[in-house]
């Protein structure tokens, strides 16, 4: 009898991380440190430029290949080469410097740049067209790769390098879900397989585990796609914020510290701003609508405080399948790494030998008016939530500045919104012009309420 011979150990994966000095990518880089040596092999990062310092730390720890950086001022790349620079030489290395690809377009090029072909020197390299595109040229190993582009990125400009990430054939692991509220059809369209887009937001991530437990072959996660479903209804779970249980009157005099202190989860400042006015919620049932084709109206919000129940699907044999556990964002960042593999180790479970007791409340949808402004949005247009994204944009910014008070914030979406008649069928161009005309409108609102009251 033969030995056995030993399996060939599996090719590492492929990773492209944009937004990787942000919460997301930070926390998706210790999900990659704590893996096995070899697992995974990341390419290239993105980042805006607001964190060189690390930007630098995190391209030469991780030896990538290609650094993009939204902000392509001189100075900016001057200081970037330097502290790559420095970065070497304290790890005592002579070679190792990454090429810098550097603009607004940066992001989308490093993200259409993975494919899972096995061939070439394994070199990120220019097309050499003469638009600076960058395309990926494989390993020379023979192997089939696993090639996982992460957009951790926030807000719409997420939008063409998730385009450009599908495009490439790359498994799209999605955190930023601006790029579905603003451009769920053209999403759609760009998609080269089913089941291509792996959700990395911690309340789909628990809808796409929980609807393994029944037949939904329909939306951009299944792997099979015939239109049929067991699927009754959606259960979107809500911490309810740091504002859970106020009126209106409280909520009027809301100052930016107080809607920045989040009480379960640690976010960038404008996800936590929309999770307090529940426009993150909205957001979230939107994305849920797209990704999973269920109508809008059959998203259920509840408001669960614990953060533990991170959603649920319920199935038309009246089961309703949970995913649990304590809220901690390295899982579903793992599983969009790894899906539908599960990766060992990556957080810690719930603690069953203790007492403790979870509950749920109905979404007082009076005293938060956004999740119904983003089920009209979802219902009315393919362009009516690019101009709540939008305009929401618009209006945190201006909030956390002092221009416009914390109430104001969803009045002047519910605004921006009922002055749009809306598109059927809009293409990139349609969907950037829709998403100026809301920024536009938005901030006329704001500066009038502003000059009626006398704020700056």
């Amino acid at each position: 009898m033969s030995p056995a011979v030993p399996p060939e150990p599996a090719a590492p994966t492929d990773v492209v991380l944009l937004g990787s000095t942000g919460s997301i990518g930070t926390q998706a880089l210790d999900v990659i440190d704590a893996a096995p040596a070899g697992t995974y092999r990341v390419r290239a990062l993105s980042a805006g430029g607001g964190h060189l310092e690390l930007l630098a730390e995190q391209a030469v720890t991780h030896d990538v290949e290609v650094v993009a950086v939204a902000d392509d001022a001189p100075a900016t790349l001057t200081r970037l080469r330097d502290l790559i620079a420095d970065e070497l030489a304290r790890a005592g290395r002579r070679d190792g410097t990454p090429e810098i690809v550097a603009g607004p377009a940066a992001a989308t090029e490093v993200a259409g740049s993975l494919t899972s072909a096995g061939h070439g020197d394994g070199s990120l390299t220019s097309a050499g067209h003469g638009d600076g595109s960058l395309t990926w040229a494989g390993d020379g190993d023979g192997q089939a790769r696993r090639a996982v582009v992460l957009n951790g990125i926030t807000g719409s400009v997420g939008l063409e390098p998730t385009l450009a990430a599908l495009r490439s054939g790359a498994t799209l692991a999605l955190a930023n879900k601006e790029s579905l509220v603003v451009g769920g059809a053209l999403v759609r369209q760009a998609q080269r397989r089913p089941g291509q887009v792996v959700p990395v937001d911690s309340e789909h991530s628990a809808i796409a585990q929980a609807l393994c437990s029944g037949r939904h072959e329909k939306g951009m996660t299944s792997p099979v796609v015939t239109g049929r479903s067991e699927v009754r209804r959606i259960i979107l779970t809500a911490s309810g914020g740091p504002f859970r249980g106020w009126g209106r009157d409280r909520l009027a005099e809301v100052t930016p510290g107080q809607a920045l202190a989040h009480p379960t989860w640690a976010m960038g400042p404008v996800v936590t701003v929309n999770s307090s006015t529940l426009v993150n919620k909205g957001l979230e049932l939107i994305e849920a609508h797209l990704l999973f084709d269920v109508p809008a109206e059959d998203i259920v919000v509840v408001v669960h405080p614990q953060s533990v129940v991170h959603s649920m699907v319920e199935f038309h044999d009246g089961a309703t399948i949970a995913q649990a556990s304590p809220p901690d964002m390295r899982l579903p960042i793992a599983l969009g790494l790894t899906w539908p593999a599960r990766a060992a180790g990556v957080a810690a479970p719930c603690r069953w030998d203790e007492a403790t007791a979870w509950t749920f409340e109905p979404l007082d949808e009076e005293v938060f008016p956004a999740v119904r402004l983003a089920r009209h949005a979802a219902a009315a247009s393919a362009t009516h939530p690019a101009v709540l994204n939008a305009a929401n944009e618009q209006c945190v910014a201006a909030f956390l500045d002092g221009r416009l008070p914390y109430l104001g914030i969803v009045a002047v979406v519910e605004e921006v919104l009922a002055a749009h008649d809306g598109l059927a069928a809009p293409t990139l161009e349609d969907v950037l012009a829709v998403e100026q005309w809301a920024r536009r409108r938005a901030d006329g609102l704001i500066a009038a309420r502003g000059a009626r009251t006398g704020r700056r």
